[in-house]
């Protein structure tokens, strides 16, 4: 299911080009994401560089960020492989080896395979009963259906996740999992957005679909956990979902998140508030979630490092716009005042840059 800045809700998209002077060059621009492809790669000197800090005198870790943060994760998959063949050591386990913390965290995750880096997050987050929603919702909701079906093919393969040692006595698939820590509507939410079964947009307005939907919607009392919520939020296409938001608000008076919040309790409504966010315009979903991240007494780095990770290749210069509009500072600030220790330098290179 396509989530991207485009199909989801109110654009920012025009106000960020024209901020770069490329309004009418997207092509040129190419990615919404704050890291791209690096131009002057050269394998064999980010080897010997990333070699070099780790077994010099004193590990660099400003050499090991500078690399890993402006390189794309093809890029750093070449890098990973290069270091086995030249020096037959494993590259994720000598930075294990010589980096400790939140950078170590952040490192592993950036040289992870994306689709392993997610089923590792969902896998943490089925476990934790206080994140399986949160977590699990972001994920199964915001990857494009080729991504996400190489993160739960992932999920019940890999059994050796994020350089552990300890291998699992045997395989679980991702939907087991949701079964069994999750029930009612929010387990059937999770379990139809596995599928990954959204319809795709064919262009066409199907008015009379999008009536019957929202008298399904303005019916139902909520109270059957099969009912058209399921069906329609996690099957629909992201545009026919746009239009049926703005006809429940002119059928009922109330925007479809007020009717959420009357008819759902716990775990169902928080999930399907998450959804509906996350359809309205997802750069603001993931907007609100640094924010919350950062208001925390303690920043939130996991939440924090997995969401500049993802979303560092897609959208994360419209989630930077967002957050500057909604909360009137900018991200980068934001995370300058908020974050310490050694992987402060490693999260503000994947924002990448202050928004004036």
């Amino acid at each position: 299911m396509s989530m991207s800045s485009r199909e989801m809700g109110p654009s920012v998209t025009p106000e960020i080009l024209s901020h770069l002077g490329l309004a009418n060059k997207t092509a040129a621009w190419g990615t919404l994401g704050t890291l791209r492809t690096f131009l002057s790669f050269s394998v064999d000197k980010d080897v010997q560089r990333l070699l070099k800090a780790i077994t010099g005198q004193g590990v660099d870790c400003g050499a090991i960020v500078e690399v890993l943060t402006n390189r794309s994760r093809e890029q750093r998959q070449l890098i990973s492989r290069a270091f086995q063949e030249r020096t037959q050591q494993d590259l994720l386990k000598s930075l294990q080896a010589a980096l400790s913390g939140n950078l170590e965290k952040i490192v592993v995750a950036l040289l992870q395979p994306a689709a392993q880096f997610d089923a590792q997050e969902l896998r943490t987050a089925l476990k934790a009963s206080d994140s399986a929603e949160d977590v699990t919702m972001e994920i199964l909701a915001t990857r494009t259906p080729p991504r996400l079906q190489e993160c739960l093919a992932a999920y019940g393969h890999h059994k050796n996740m994020g350089g552990s040692q300890e291998l699992d006595n045997f395989q679980v698939e991702a939907e087991d999992d949701i079964k069994s820590k999750t029930s009612g509507i929010l387990r059937d939410l999770l379990l139809a957005l596995a599928k990954g079964g959204r319809e795709s947009y064919s262009g066409i307005i199907d008015y009379n679909l999008a009536e019957q939907d929202v008298q399904a919607l303005w019916q139902d009392e909520g109270r059957s956990t099969q009912g058209p919520w399921v069906l329609i939020l996690t099957q629909r296409n992201p545009k026919h979902l746009t239009r049926v938001f703005e006809q429940y608000r002119r059928r009922t008076g109330q925007e479809l998140e007020e009717a959420v919040r009357t008819r759902f309790r716990g775990d169902a409504r928080a999930a399907l508030l998450s959804l509906a966010s996350v359809i309205r315009n997802t750069p603001l979903y993931f907007a609100d979630k640094l924010h919350r991240a950062l208001q925390e007494s303690e920043p939130n780095y996991q939440v924090l490092m997995r969401i500049l990770i993802s979303r560092s290749e897609t959208d994360l210069l419209s989630i930077r716009a967002e957050f500057k509009k909604k909360f009137g500072k900018s991200l980068y600030s934001s995370l300058q005042d908020a974050v310490t220790g050694d992987c402060r330098s490693a999260l503000l290179a994947l924002c990448r840059a202050e928004d004036i």
